[in-house]
């Protein structure tokens, strides 16, 4: 199997899904504004400084999803696909996408991210293949629990392990934008830092990886 995985927030979109979630919630009017707003930021700044308690942020996120029934909340993540989201989409991502697809490699999407929130995010990008955080259900209901191990930093290992079950990889390739990914970016046979943060400029310059500019703005 040659394997190309690909991070989501600021790599393939022009955004933080997750956080972008939470203001979503805010701004539709759906949740208490001041407390979430507060509680949302602060799980963000933990994620850039690389401290997050992925727990602990996912069961504040998954909160929302225990109160509205399925069908409320698809309804509600195509509002915000189409509010939020494709304006985000990264073209040069989506080519990049296109490139392995065409060499026939397996695509991959891999994020810290709920599946709830990035699985139709993924699927947008042409990517079928999606290695989240898992929110966990009973009989298809959530139940505000992460099931499994998180998908973030080493957990990114850890799932995408689980996930390949013995399979054998000949060639592989990641792309990011973040040193929380760290641990992926070293696993693979070719690292990419995409419009990365300080930390990974550092590190893609210490190990000799590309650094592109995916942004919408380049």
């Amino acid at each position: 199997m040659k394997l190309a995985l690909f991070d989501l927030d600021h790599t393939l979109i022009d955004t933080d899904s997750d956080h972008s979630w939470g203001e979503f919630l805010v701004t539709e009017g759906l949740v208490d504004p001041a407390y979430h707003r507060q509680m949302n930021d602060k799980f963000y700044e933990d994620y850039k400084a690389g401290c997050l308690d992925p727990i602990a942020y996912n069961e504040f996120v998954f909160e929302f999803l225990t109160k509205n029934s399925r069908d409320r909340l698809n309804e509600l993540h195509a509002c915000f696909m189409q509010k939020v989201i494709r304006p985000m989409m990264r073209t040069e991502g989506l080519k990049m996408i296109q490139h392995h697809q065409q060499l026939g490699h397996e695509i991959v999407g891999i994020t810290a991210t709920s599946d709830f929130i990035t699985a139709p995010i993924f699927h947008e990008f042409g990517i079928k293949h999606v290695i989240a955080t898992t929110a966990e259900q009973k009989d298809g209901i959530y139940t505000g629990k992460v099931a499994g191990t998180p998908c973030f930093q080493e957990g990114k290992l850890i799932r995408l392990k689980q996930w390949l079950d013995g399979r054998t990889i000949t060639e592989s390739w990641a792309y990011s934008d973040s040193f929380n990914d760290r641990f992926l970016l070293e696993y693979v046979d070719h690292a990419t830092a995409i419009s990365p943060d300080k930390k990974l400029i550092e590190l893609a310059n210490e190990k000799g990886w590309p650094i592109l500019d995916w942004s919408l703005n380049a």
